[in-house]
């Protein structure tokens, strides 16, 4: 499920004339990444033998462009994946993993709530990891011209983890993306951030998971994560509010948050800290206030949902309460989403594709229309903006 957000530091500078980036006879451009990886030093054995099986995969394509569970809204998303099964789980795995969770935080500062959410968003704790074949799925996407640049460098991490006896080109399976183990860490990120969890030589994210556990908390720490601070707390906001300020774009303090009247649901809101107001679905419905941890999340998975939904799941893992839905405006349905996206472009806003899902660039689209015919700026595309457009 995890939407691809990191744009890997393996250099493409030794590709050799041979090693086209991306499109042409599948069969050339396997040959080319064989030449790029001689270059690169690994031997030419080895490297035949990790390239002999991959084949292009049609359904990692077909994956790729289709990835509508995004286009739903925050409500019901957060209640169609958080079930009780996952929340039962969750009590049951932080119990039998204690000690792991525990080191994991005195090690890296990130709290076992926020592990726990991302393990079971990604894989049901271990249950299912994905059956598409990883290295079938990085060539394919390689070659493909849609974003290349994100995945070529995956192949050669993926060798590297080859050459260390942690990945089989035949049988590693994983996400139609390419991420690979209990909470879907790519190639590369397993060989910068994997750690050995259990201690046996070996980072195996697919059947260990302490090593998928600790690992993860690397990945979080080096991404930013901000030991003993929080991420998402829901809040209570006045009526007369101000919505332009709501959305990722604008910072105050807590203490500004709260003299503009905003209250916390669960716990302390930190006076000491930036924060944003956060609106998933509008002024009337959820309320967030998101921390500069919250922003690390968008460093794992670029999907403004998700990113919300495991959020407050790590929340609610941590003892915290079910949101407070209210009754926001209807959410738009595809074709209307997408015909919004239409007449935002022909405004002149940068809306990227129009695909129908609710982004970053479609949400500040929405809230600079919203400001211009008077109507509540709070990012949310509704009916009546769509007419009003």
């Amino acid at each position: 499920m995890r939407l691809l957000s990191l744009v890997t530091a393996l250099s493409l500078s030794l590709a050799g004339p041979a090693a086209a980036q991306c499109g042409g006879s599948f069969s050339s451009f396997v040959n080319g990444l064989k030449e790029e990886a001689v270059a690169r030093g690994f031997d030419r054995g080895t490297v035949d033998a990790f390239f002999r099986s991959a084949q292009q995969d049609p359904r990692t394509l077909q994956r790729d462009r289709a990835q509508g569970v995004f286009k739903m809204g925050f409500t019901d998303f957060a209640r169609r994946i958080i079930s009780q099964y996952r929340i039962d789980q969750g009590r049951v795995n932080s119990e039998r993993y204690d000690a792991v969770f525990r080191a994991a935080e005195q090690r890296f500062g990130v709290p076992r709530g926020v592990l726990l959410a991302f393990w079971a968003f990604e894989t049901d704790y271990g249950a299912f990891q994905g059956d598409f074949n990883t290295l079938n799925s990085l060539v394919t996407l390689s070659h493909d011209c849609r974003r290349p640049e994100l995945f070529r460098p995956q192949v050669f991490a993926a060798l590297e983890l080859y050459t260390h006896g942690d990945f089989d080109p035949v049988n590693t399976t994983g996400a139609w993306a390419g991420e690979i183990g209990m909470v879907q860490m790519l190639p590369e990120d397993i060989l910068t951030k994997g750690i050995d969890g259990d201690g046996d030589g070996h980072v195996l994210l697919k059947t260990s998971a302490p090593d998928a556990l600790m690992s993860g908390a690397n990945m979080l720490a080096g991404l930013g994560w901000r030991p003993g601070e929080p991420w998402l707390q829901e809040v209570t906001v006045p009526a007369d509010m101000d919505w332009s300020l709501a959305g990722l774009q604008t910072t105050k303090s807590g203490r500004e948050w709260e003299a503009m009247g905003v209250r916390s649901r669960w716990g302390d809101i930190r006076g000491d800290l930036p924060a944003s107001l956060i609106l998933p679905q509008g002024r009337k419905g959820p309320a967030f206030l998101g921390y500069p941890n919250f922003n690390v999340y968008f460093e794992w998975n670029q999907s403004f949902v998700y990113v919300t939904t495991a959020a407050y799941f790590a929340n609610r893992l941590m003892g915290g309460p079910v949101f407070d839905a209210g009754n926001p405006d209807p959410a738009l349905e595809d074709g209307e989403m997408r015909l919004l996206q239409q007449k935002l472009a022909a405004r002149g806003h940068d809306v990227g594709e129009i695909d129908g899902i609710l982004g970053a660039g479609t949400r500040a689209a929405v809230r600079a229309e919203q400001m211009r015919l008077g109507l509540p700026a709070d990012a949310w595309p509704t009916r009546e903006l769509l007419n009003r457009l």
